[in-house]
């Protein structure tokens, strides 16, 4: 097991269109897994909200969906 832990179960129910456009997304951007594309895709609309995550140099067992560490940057922005 890795050493990020993940110990809530979020279950949620798609149509067959919904699903198509997560797995489409998921094989175009090479995520490997679905879970790892929803989480993306969590990630990104929270940023679109105005929702901070985790910044450059934070450890991946602190790397989730939403910081923990109150960084103010997001990793799309210090891409540019």
């Amino acid at each position: 097991m890795s050493d990020l832990e993940r110990g809530e179960r979020l279950q949620i129910m798609l149509s067959a269109d919904e699903l198509r456009a997560v797995e489409n997304w998921r094989f175009e951007k090479r995520m490997p897994s679905r879970a790892a594309a929803v989480r993306e895709l969590l990630r990104r609309g929270l940023i679109a909200e105005g929702f901070t995550v985790a910044g450059e140099g934070v450890r991946s067992g602190r790397f989730g969906v939403v910081d923990k560490s109150g960084a103010n940057e997001s990793r799309d922005q210090e891409e540019d």
